[in-house]
């Protein structure tokens, strides 16, 4: 039993020795930047005295718009959807209305309804 007391301890001076060894100290290392001190004191500077810095985008209002459809084109389209005949209209549109004849799709309820069949719900 002795025997084993000595040679764990013996194995565990050899582990302390070897991973006990010291770093070296190197000093302070220098900095690895592209540009000289006075380039960013002025970056600095420039950067400072921008307007809007540290707005977030959206809170100085709209953003300027820039259309890529022509104004006479989307007044057209107003145009014609303003004078069509069945614009806005559904069978809910008034009570006890149906559907009217210049609507291309019946919904599926009035078409159900009309062809007798029951509707899930």
């Amino acid at each position: 039993m002795n025997t084993t007391r000595i040679l764990a301890a013996a194995v565990l001076t050899l582990a302390a020795a070897a991973g006990a060894h010291a770093e070296t100290y190197d000093g302070v290392h220098a900095g690895a930047s592209a540009k000289s001190r006075s380039e960013v004191a002025a970056e600095a500077v420039t950067a400072a005295s921008a307007p809007n810095q540290n707005v977030v985008r959206g809170s100085r209002g709209a953003e300027p718009f820039n259309s890529v459809a022509s104004p006479e084109a989307v007044r057209a389209q107003a145009v014609a959807a303003a004078n069509a005949p069945d614009q806005n209209v559904s069978s809910g549109s008034r009570v006890n209305s149906r559907v009217i004849s210049t609507m291309n799709k019946p919904e599926p309820a009035v078409q159900a309804k009309k062809d007798g069949a029951v509707t899930a719900k």
